[in-house]
């Protein structure tokens, strides 16, 4: 399976957490001249058309865009045929003209951005949008035909309990909808939470509470019928996210637009991060993957998901043992962070909380 992802790097406004590739645009002229350049990058692999499974629409907020933008870097994908076309929305951008759009062209996917439905933790990360935008908006994608809708939520956020875990556990099994992604919040370099760190007014929450959150929100997810397949996502009925599971496995994705990564042809593809850069080049960097690299990821990718790594498998195609390439795994079993079983190499529950104490062995 191929992917691949397109970036629009374009905000109303910047969130207090995010580390993404953003900016807030000048001008409507701004988002114009991206969108001519993203078609012309997305023509140069005209190629690999045929043979792309996913489409994938992040940002930044594709959902600011306007009707007529949208169409335009619609139209410029409209050769691509996949089985999943997906797209992230923000809740106060989205429209039902918008809606329309979507179905038109035919995506079936949509990932919005929730992160809590609590009014005054939204307020504190900045978001643009009230808890009670989210239910019209899935009810209106549900009846334009599109069934598949994911929302992103973030748990140990400074001030969060048990409680509030709760009542936004209680909104989405309320939503009925088949996706959900479920991130801790990451205190990221460059963000406004890391410079209010830094001055002392932004305290991290406490290690163990945000394993107690994470081990409380499994619990729940699973008996609301969410099957954890991935660190961070849960899905009910298989409806996992295609277009991520070729990350997680090593699979070829093209990446389109400013500051996206790309694994084609054996190549680590790294565009421009910034927006005068890339509008006069795409590419910063194309890194040839040696085996070594390769196998890296397939194992620091491969223990996020759940169902974890096929040993057999990766020692045939990597002509290794993996005990004897790597003995410090039987340290991290003794430990209780990963086990092996039935041929599959994965990480306990334990090993979840504590994933980056694996995936260093690897590095």
């Amino acid at each position: 399976m191929k992917g691949l992802y397109v970036h629009i790097p374009f905000c109303e406004y910047i969130c207090h957490y995010c580390d993404f590739v953003k900016r807030v645009p000048k001008n409507k002229e701004m988002v114009d001249e991206y969108l001519i350049r993203l078609r012309n990058e997305i023509n140069t692999y005209k190629e690999h058309f045929d043979s792309i499974e996913t489409i994938f629409i992040g940002g930044g907020t594709p959902s600011m865009l306007t009707v007529d933008q949208m169409t335009y870097l619609f139209d410029s994908l409209q050769a691509i045929k996949p089985i999943e076309y997906s797209i992230e929305l923000n809740p106060e951008s989205y429209t039902h003209e918008k809606g329309l759009l979507f179905k038109k062209y035919g995506i079936n996917r949509v990932s919005m951005g929730v992160q809590t439905f609590n009014n005054d933790l939204l307020k504190y990360m900045n978001r643009g949008h009230k808890e009670e935008d989210v239910k019209w908006i899935v009810d209106d994608l549900k009846s334009l035909g599109i069934q598949y809708i994911s929302i992103d939520l973030i748990f140990a956020i400074p001030g969060q309990n048990l409680q509030l875990i709760d009542y936004d556990l209680k909104k989405l099994e309320e939503l009925d909808i088949t996706h959900v992604s479920y991130y801790s919040l990451i205190l990221e370099d460059k963000t406004y939470f890391y410079h209010q760190y830094l001055k002392g007014n932004f305290k991290p929450m406490d290690e163990d509470d945000e394993a107690i959150m994470y081990e409380y929100i499994m619990d729940k997810l699973s008996q609301m019928g969410f099957e954890q397949y991935e660190v961070s996502n849960y899905a009910k009925n298989g409806h996992y996210s295609l277009h991520n599971s070729i990350y997680w496995t090593l699979g070829e994705y093209i990446g389109v637009g400013m500051g996206a990564h790309g694994f084609i042809n054996n190549y680590r593809t790294y565009n421009e991060r910034g927006l005068p850069q890339y509008l006069e080049h795409f590419t910063k960097e194309k890194v040839l993957q040696t085996e070594d690299d390769k196998l890296q990821d397939e194992l620091i990718f491969g223990l996020r998901l759940t169902k974890g790594i096929y040993i057999p498998y990766v020692e045939q195609k990597y002509n290794i043992k993996l005990l004897e390439k790597y003995p410090q795994i039987q340290d991290k079993i003794e430990l209780g962070l990963v086990k092996i079983e039935n041929d599959y190499f994965k990480l306990t529950r334990k090993g979840m909380m504590l994933g980056n104490q694996v995936f260093m062995l690897f590095i």
